[in-house]
């Protein structure tokens, strides 16, 4: 009764209508086998004898010719076929003659054969099988998005979701691809935006090393550089507030927590470094030395020669230095005195 009322609807429209709606019918259900077909029953490659059923057939050149296409996109059809027929899904060539229609696969298997003989056999398809079959998910699947990068590009610009898949994966193959890693870097550092993002999140980072080394060392470092045991009330603040970064999502924004945290335990330092008396003066003492030592290096690279030696002299630099000579005199003295206090 329903192929009846086909045949009745299909008489009430155009002719060219009902035709493209059959057409669309017949792909829909089978994808690429429905050209596949075409290409097996009439193509017939160079150094095969054309006898018998083969007669009338033509080569993939002659084909993509008449069709308006490239012989090598026709010979990716008649590969695709030839490895469904080898797997007995389809007929063998030699049985199909020109205009010959036969049942065809369901579109959603033409995938597997298609893709795989674009690149599941080289070196790249190879590599890239691997990997979806460690992932757990069909290679034709990965294949088929290698194969058109634009639409890939596309779903990330538009999906979230598939922004921070790609995101995860970059990051994974930036592990053990140095190239990879200096283009990318490359990149973040010519765009001012990045660049500035790139800071904030290394700032982030070192501050947040800087509360975890406490916590997972016992240890702080004063602001003159030294290294002591950390009081038990700084571990256990430094502990809290590390706790609280770790439970952050990925989503989240760090920054501000590690700037609070970092903050917090610095002031505890400098408080536990007032507190203790001796460790006070050896605070103070290797402040002092730090900037002798500094002093002395700069001191030491002023390049004298070059002021002898070229007309570079100017009245203000030996003001400077007689005033710097003052200066050390002062210290000089000032240590004396504490020198013979002491003793």
């Amino acid at each position: 009764m329903q192929d009846t009322e086909d045949v009745q609807d299909s008489r009430d429209h155009d002719p060219v209508v009902v035709r493209d709606a059959r057409d669309f019918g017949v792909y829909a259900r089978t994808g690429g086998w429905t050209f596949a077909l075409k290409v097996a029953r009439s193509v017939r490659p160079g150094g095969q004898p054309a006898e018998g059923t083969a007669a009338a057939k033509v080569s993939a050149k002659a084909f993509a010719a008449l069709a308006g296409c490239s012989p090598e996109r026709v010979m990716r059809y008649y590969k695709a076929w030839d490895m469904a027929a080898d797997d007995g899904l389809v007929p063998q060539f030699e049985v199909l003659v020109p205009g010959e229609d036969i049942e065809l696969p369901d579109a959603d298997v033409w995938l597997s054969y298609y893709t795989s003989r674009n690149s599941a056999h080289s070196v790249r398809g190879q590599a890239i099988t691997a990997a979806a079959e460690a992932e757990g998910i069909k290679p034709t699947k990965a294949l088929e998005v290698a194969e058109n990068p634009t639409a890939l590009r596309a779903a990330i610009l538009a999906d979230p979701g598939t922004a921070e898949a790609a995101r995860g994966a970059l990051l994974d193959r930036m592990k053990e691809d140095p190239a990879l890693q200096t283009e990318m870097a490359r990149a973040f550092a010519r765009t001012d935006d990045l660049k500035k993002a790139v800071a904030n999140e290394a700032k982030a980072a070192d501050r947040i090393g800087y509360v975890r080394q406490i916590v997972e060392k016992g240890e702080i470092r004063t602001p003159a550089g030294q290294t002591v045991e950390a009081p038990a009330e700084l571990r256990a603040e430094a502990e809290r507030h590390l706790s609280l970064l770790d439970e952050l999502d990925d989503s989240e924004e760090a920054g501000e927590w590690a700037g609070e945290a970092y903050d917090t335990v610095k002031g505890l330092v400098a408080k536990a470094v007032e507190e203790d008396p001796a460790l006070r003066v050896q605070e103070r003492r290797t402040k002092f030395y730090n900037s002798l030592q500094k002093a002395t290096k700069v001191f030491e690279e002023l390049t004298l020669d070059e002021v002898m030696e070229e007309d570079i002299y100017e009245a203000d630099m030996l003001q400077r230095l007689e005033a710097l000579q003052e200066a050390i005199g002062t210290c000089i003295s000032a240590l004396r005195k504490a020198t013979t206090a002491s003793s």
